[in-house]
Formats: structure tokens, C-alpha cells, sequence
């Protein structure tokens, strides 16, 4: 089992920034994926941004350019760094893991996003 716990979301202006943390602990293995998906009401969870162990990473194309996903593969932690935000970025941010090996998916509780226009 994995537990994953999320940090860093809130309220802020259009335009502004905001950081996401998402620490994992338990059954951690070498080869994995962490990132973040975020789900509007009525519509179908949408992939924000993903990076892998070996450095591999993918971006929705709606955030290109302006968000960036890091990890500490030492501290088993994904760090996703949101500038320019719109209001359309508002919604729930749920933080992913996936044991590449076992091909076991782990989803956080969710964070809430929201920007004021």
C-alpha cells in the first residue's frame, strides 16, 4: 500500500502562482510515477502532469507552459509548480502514484485549487 498526502492548495488571483506537494510513503518502489489529475464536476478526470523515476514527464495541454512537475525521488515526493493560473484552473487536484511494476494505482484525497478572477 501507498498513502499519499497533498499540500499547497488554496486560493489565489488570476495570474498568480501556487505550489502542490504530494508526499508518498509505504510500498515504495524504484520504478514509479507521480503526478497530478484534476476532475471539473461533469466531466472526466483530466491529466495535469505526470513524471516518472526515470525522469520521463508529460503535461496536459492545457497547462503546458505554465505549470512544471518536479519530484525528490529521495523524499518520495511530486512538486507541482502552477504560474500564470486562469480561472478555469479551479477545480480539485488529486496527487497519483503508480507502482510501474505491480501496474497498481494510488490516488490522494484531492486539494482544492481555486482562482478568483
Amino acid at each position: 500500500q501507498v498513502q499519499l498526502v497533498e499540500s499547497g492548495g488554496g486560493l489565489v488571483q488570476a495570474g498568480g502562482s501556487l505550489r502542490l506537494s504530494c508526499a508518498a510513503s509505504g510500498s515504495i518502489f524504484n520504478r514509479n510515477a507521480m503526478g497530478w489529475y484534476r476532475q471539473v464536476p461533469g466531466k472526466d478526470r483530466e491529466l495535469v502532469a505526470i513524471k516518472t523515476s526515470e525522469g520521463f514527464t508529460n503535461y496536459g495541454v492545457s497547462v503546458k507552459g505554465r505549470f512544471t512537475i518536479s519530484r525528490d525521488n529521495a523524499e518520495n515526493t511530486a512538486y507541482l509548480q502552477m504560474n500564470s493560473l486562469k480561472p478555469e484552473d479551479t477545480t480539485v487536484y488529486y496527487c497519483y502514484y503508480q507502482d510501474m511494476v505491480a501496474k497498481v494505482d494510488y490516488w490522494g484525497k484531492g486539494t482544492q485549487v481555486t482562482v478568483s478572477s
